[in-house]
């Protein structure tokens, strides 16, 4: 299994509008066929010195293997997101896990 996690900062002038949007196109990427799980929310109000809650919007999607995610990065959902929305972030963050 491969977990895909992808922190966003976005710009903090947006919209609430743009926002909405983008939000929406996180919900996408979650039903993109190679996706078995995906979920997308804000920071938890969780504290401890040790959290980052500095980002806006944490995306988490799992894969059966590499495959579902190399199909994942090429789907045409994805790149819309990316072409749409790239120019709305000031930071994104990746973070790719394999389990065994």
């Amino acid at each position: 299994m491969l977990i895909h996690t992808v922190y966003f900062w976005l710009d903090p002038a947006l919209d609430s509008n743009t926002v909405t949007e983008f939000e929406n196109g996180l919900e996408t990427l979650t039903k993109i066929a190679s996706v078995r799980h995906g979920y997308w929310g804000r920071p938890a109000a969780t504290d401890r010195p040790v959290i980052d809650r500095t980002y806006s919007h944490g995306l988490a999607v799992i894969f059966d293997d590499m495959a579902g995610h190399d199909a994942y990065q090429i789907d045409a959902d994805h790149k819309a997101f990316l072409a749409r929305f790239a120019s709305k972030w000031i930071k994104v963050a990746i973070y790719d896990t394999v389990t065994s």
